[in-house]
């Protein structure tokens, strides 16, 4: 009976590591999949209330997700092409580019972006350059490419079957119970987690909201020659932005701020300087400061602190890289919520004490209900 149990134990331990290591080489597309999880999960359960099948549910979660996030990439991809061409023929700067950067050769006169522009330009030899460069780094760019596309399925399959199955892993772990401690950790855990990265997810959307409405405000009080381009795209990517760790809305209203200066430097058009001193202020102190220290509080989880939460965000993709801005949030929250609950009974000592103020007994919390 022992060697048998031995046998089952050695099995055990060699899948164990095999779905570590393979759990190991996609930690980045499975920890995308859990944040993804935690920060759509309360909106997949609100959709239950329409008596949505599971399978439904979860793909329209994921679709409202996909689609939004597709045209955004699409519509700045467009508006980016389309302004560098407007001020590449504007500013002759492609010149000097040019005799530093070998494979632009024969871009110097960007095609129109219709397919009889482009098919007209491949065939007057333009992209000849731009081809030739892209042949003899195909080994990369595919190896690139795609590592891209199979990160995102896993992500994308992982995400749908943790929607639709979460439930099913976490009454499997319960098998494991011992003196509710685990069912204790666990329900705290996921509490914790959901709040945290469900919060990011608000902080996005308040943020962005703030940040086109900024963005529109400022428009409309200054002349056209110092406005913010395409303010509802710029108020929605700062949203997005303000993800990143340490820079994050900067990578957005730094550029956008550059974008309103140069042609006023270029046209020589100091007496504008003020305007662009507003703007500064509206990015940096309306958008950036306010909303930071306003929201992040009612944002950040019920245990897990601020100041621990921002420097999560910082040092996570430090020492993990980029993934470790989702994936050291998570590790946080876990860590906490492990030695507020578990950590003291596993020790020993008395389970945690309710600190908050007693009531009379005619009146009853909002938790009691």
């Amino acid at each position: 009976m022992d060697e048998r149990r031995a046998v089952v134990a050695l099995f055990g331990l060699v899948v164990a590591l095999v779905t570590t290591f393979i759990a190991y080489r996609f930690v980045a597309a499975l920890t995308v999949a859990v944040f993804l999880y935690y920060s759509t999960r309360r909106f997949y359960k609100a959709l239950g209330r329409l008596h949505l099948p599971k399978r439904v549910r979860a793909m329209t979660v994921l679709l409202l997700l996909a689609v939004p996030l597709l045209l955004l990439l699409s519509y700045t991809l467009v508006l980016l092409v389309t302004e560098t061409r407007q001020f590449l023929s504007t500013y002759a700067v492609l010149d000097i580019a040019v005799t530093n950067v070998p494979w632009l050769q024969g871009l110097e006169d960007l095609p129109e972006l219709t397919f009889a522009g482009v098919v007209e330009a491949y065939r007057a030899g333009r992209f000849d350059a731009i081809i030739d460069f892209l042949m003899e780094n195909a080994a990369v760019l595919t190896s690139a490419i795609t590592g891209f596309f199979l990160n995102l399925f896993i992500v994308v399959v992982v995400t749908y079957y943790l929607l639709i199955d979460g439930g099913k892993f976490r009454r499997w772990l319960l098998r494991f119970d011992d003196d509710a401690i685990v069912r204790e950790y666990l329900e705290a855990a996921d509490r914790e987690l959901e709040a945290i990265l469900f919060g990011n997810l608000l902080n996005v959307i308040a943020i962005a909201l703030i940040a086109v409405g900024s963005f529109k405000g400022y428009n409309a009080l200054v002349p056209a020659a110092v406005e913010v381009p395409y303010p509802a795209l710029a108020g929605v990517l700062t949203g997005v932005a303000s993800l990143i760790p340490v820079v994050g809305m900067k990578v957005v209203y730094v550029p956008l701020a550059g974008a309103i200066a140069a042609p006023m430097v270029v046209n020589a058009q100091y007496s504008l300087a003020g305007y662009l001193v507003a703007f500064l202020f509206v990015a940096v102190v309306v958008v950036d400061t306010i909303p930071d220290l306003i929201l992040r509080p009612y944002l950040s989880g019920e245990r897990t602190h601020v100041g621990l939460l921002m420097l999560a965000y910082i040092f996570g993709p430090v020492v993990f890289g980029f993934y470790g801005l989702f994936f050291a949030p998570i590790v946080l929250a876990l860590g906490i919520t492990f030695a507020h609950t578990a950590l003291p009974r596993l020790l020993g000592g008395d389970e945690a004490v309710d600190t908050s103020p007693e009531l009379p007994a005619d009146q009853r919390r909002l938790d009691d209900f």
